[in-house]
């Protein structure tokens, strides 16, 4: 008996030692719809949101949203909160700093950057990151290149970089694709266009970091079987060996430099509930999604993707009946024009990462 009881306490000891050194590194991006402010901005299209606009848009309601996303990134991280979050439809600096200082995210310790580009709403792209799992080196912000207009406003692409605690460099690009306003396939064009400049940008960090560990959250605005995703950034999605007890995942699977980059959609699993992160006229879509480079594919190296972990953030509080299509749809701040105080028209996406000290 004594001798099981010595061999059980070491197992445990070993399974406790690995796990000790295996840090967990969680990753979100997600639409908050139309986070603005209450200030009128003479330059930008934000009457809507305003005291005085269509949507009585008060100081009040404007609170009550910044709680609300508050609380969806605190439960997005179960025991601890994402260490990175892409925003999409963030105003400014000023509704960043409400979010991280008046909610309770200010106990988090969340920086942030974003984009200051040229949309007519005046909505932008952000990264929050925790400073002690992501140490921030710089950023820059990159406008989409249009070939058929030179100076046409629209979000644009955030780039990150920093170290993560095992001391390897990831970059992190944060993008808003042009919306389907219009037709979808009347406005593909512009969509190739952005899909067209952020490879463009990471083509270039690969060529001067052949092993560069890429990050790639935001909405685009398509599916990831769409012409944009697939053939415009090349991304498509990984294909992992899926055994049914994750822990006995290979190690051996390896994916070394390439003269090409290569990049996967990670994507949640085919049968997920809800079928995708926004809905329209009954339908759901996958518009939101992460893409990651090769090396962060390779599950034998210090940081890595975690197979299988990437899902769809779908608690009961995030969904509402949907009267009109039937089902569950999100619970969004408005529904049309009716105030509902929820959340936003998209939900979020998580994926973890593993790093290993």
């Amino acid at each position: 008996m004594s001798k099981i009881l010595t061999i059980s306490i070491a197992v445990l000891l070993l399974s406790h030692s690995y796990l000790w050194g295996q840090v967990e590194f969680r990753v979100m991006s997600y639409n908050v719809e139309n986070l603005f402010d209450t200030t009128d901005n003479p330059l930008t299209a934000d009457d809507e949101f305003l005291p005085s606009g269509n949507r009585n848009w008060s100081h009040a309601r404007f609170y009550h949203k910044l709680q609300q996303i508050a609380k969806v990134i605190t439960a997005a991280g179960e025991w601890s909160t994402p260490a990175l979050v892409a925003l999409c439809e963030v105003e400014n600096d000023s509704v960043l700093h409400r979010l991280l200082h008046h909610t309770p995210l200010k106990e988090q310790a969340y920086r942030y950057c974003m984009t200051h580009g040229q949309d007519t709403r005046g909505i932008n792209c952000a990264l929050l990151y925790q400073r002690d799992k992501f140490r921030y080196q710089g950023h820059r912000e990159h406008p989409v290149r249009f070939a058929h207009r030179a100076n046409k406003p629209t979000r644009n692409i955030l780039h990150v970089w920093g170290e993560v605690i095992t001391q390897e460099r990831l970059d992190v690009f944060v993008c808003h694709f042009p919306s389907r306003y219009g037709g979808e396939k009347e406005s593909e064009q512009e969509r190739f266009a952005a899909a067209t400049t952020l490879r463009t940008l990471c083509d270039s960090l690969h060529t001067l970091h052949p092993n560069a560990h890429i990050l790639i959250l935001g909405d685009f605005n398509d599916t990831p079987e769409e012409l944009s995703i697939r053939e415009k950034m090349g991304a498509y999605p990984i294909l992992f060996p899926c055994p049914e007890n994750l822990n006995s995942l290979p190690r051996e699977i390896k994916f070394p430099a390439q003269p090409v980059l290569k990049l996967y959609n990670l994507l949640p699993p085919a049968k997920s509930t809800p079928a995708g992160t926004h809905k329209y006229q009954g339908e759901w879509n996958q518009l939101d999604q992460i893409i990651i480079s090769a090396s962060l594919a390779d599950t034998t190296a210090a940081f890595h993707y975690l197979p299988g972990s990437t899902r769809i953030f779908a608690p009961p509080f995030l969904l509402t009946p949907d009267k009109t299509w039937r089902g569950e749809r999100p619970h969004r701040s408005f529904y049309g024009f009716k105030y509902e105080g929820g959340y936003s028209d998209h939900l979020p996406i998580i994926a973890e990462f593993l790093l290993l000290k």
